[in-house]
């Protein structure tokens, strides 16, 4: 079906920070699968572990076992404010299971007949039906209604937009059950939150009893320089969700909580593919090498020289680029309103230039490349982001 509008580019293989297309050019690789390539392409501790899982054991059910899902499972609430694991497959799922889990807890728990979900503006959750509802833009809610009942929109690090929203919602059978946000609003824009918009939420969200959910999805696994987007806010959530980089390109999803709103019970939830011995094992390789390899360091590190480079490059084309923006590895470049040209016509642009970025949105270019990615790397990406804006602007 022609559902993506791709860019003219067939890729064939990789090998850390670079793709070769069909035709042998190289490129450096700023999208990482769209966040995805933790490890960026062929990791020796990835290559090895998939192959061993493929000549043991790659796939039963949960009708059984797990033990590299439960090693994962271990690694992840270990590593996080989180208490229990659920497995699927992608980030979409793992926010439904999360808009499931929250629903069950409002019914079960704060006997709420009507719960409501509260989503920020400019969010992005997922594309199933659920989630769409649940992402606050309606370009890709256009054509797909009726949309699934239960949710609200308020606009993302507005603190007395949230306030009012939940007053006026505050009924006996219909309230707030739980509020769905992004700690950094990747297809938004790059947008970080606010850290003090967010610590008053969580207190919010403490006092009224109301679950605090935040998609981890894109920002998550080491994306911000912490391992979980939340720590860059000095806040903990009760529940969260991580896929994309948590296997570093093999499909899996994670819902993770805290012990007090697991409310699910046998029958309640469930995955055929989601939580198979192939992706945890790859799942539990990733994050080992995270820690063995101190990439949080490096995503620190390169994060700052990318985001120091991009400013240095915007000063240089004043009415062209309006900001920089971003934590870590997860970087935006926002166009100027009066810029003469988009978001779209810079990644053409770098493709020519052998560099590889993506889009947020039609006035932001986002630089995402894997967590392994070097200094000498970034100086790469920089001196070709620069020839691109010299041949757009000569046009």
């Amino acid at each position: 079906m022609t559902t993506y509008g791709r860019f003219p580019l067939a890729l064939e293989r990789g090998e850390g920070c670079r793709v070769w297309d069909s035709e042998g050019k190289v490129y450096l690789d700023f999208v990482a699968g769209i966040a995805t390539c933790t490890l960026g392409h062929s990791h020796p501790a990835l290559v090895k572990t998939i192959t061993e899982q493929i000549q043991t054991l790659h796939h039963v059910s949960n009708l059984y076992y797990i033990p590299q899902q439960g090693a994962l499972a271990e690694w992840l609430v270990n590593h996080s404010c989180g208490d229990r694991a659920f497995f699927c497959n992608s980030g979409a799922e793992a926010n439904e299971g999360a808009i499931k889990l929250a629903r069950k807890y409002a019914h079960t728990v704060l006997n709420i007949q009507e719960p409501l979900i509260l989503t920020a503006q400019a969010s992005f959750h997922g594309r199933t039906l659920a989630t769409i509802t649940a992402t606050g833009q309606p370009k890709y809610q256009k054509n797909f209604d009726p949309l699934m009942p239960g949710f609200a929109y308020v606009p993302y690090n507005d603190i007395g937009a949230l306030e009012t929203a939940i007053a006026e919602i505050d009924h006996p059978q219909r309230r707030v059950a739980a509020i769905l946000l992004e700690s950094l609003q990747g297809e938004g824009g790059v947008r970080p939150g606010d850290r003090a918009y967010f610590q008053r939420v969580r207190d919010i969200c403490t006092e009224k009893g109301i679950l605090l959910i935040f998609d981890e999805v894109q920002v998550g696994m080491g994306r911000t320089g912490n391992l979980w987007g939340y720590e860059c806010l000095g806040i903990e959530p009760d529940i969260f969700t991580s896929a994309k980089g948590l296997a570093g390109g093999i499909p899996i999803g994670a819902l993770i909580s805290k012990s007090f709103c697991d409310v699910f019970q046998p029958g309640d939830h469930a995955s055929t593919f989601g939580g198979n011995p192939f992706a945890c094992a790859a799942a539990l390789t990733v994050c080992q090498t995270i820690e063995q390899e101190q990439l949080l360091t490096n995503v620190r590190d390169r994060g700052e020289q990318l985001r120091q480079g991009l400013k240095a490059i915007s000063q240089r084309y004043p009415g062209l680029i309006a900001d920089v923006r971003g934590w870590g590895l997860i970087n935006g470049l926002e166009l100027a309103d009066t810029a003469s040209v988009t978001s779209i016509d810079i990644v053409k642009g770098a493709i020519a230039q052998g560099l590889l970025l993506v889009p947020a949105g039609p006035q932001v270019v986002r630089f995402v490349p894997p967590l392994i990615v070097s200094t000498a790397e970034v100086d790469q990406a920089l001196g070709a982001l620069t020839r691109t804006l010299e041949t757009l602007q000569a046009k």
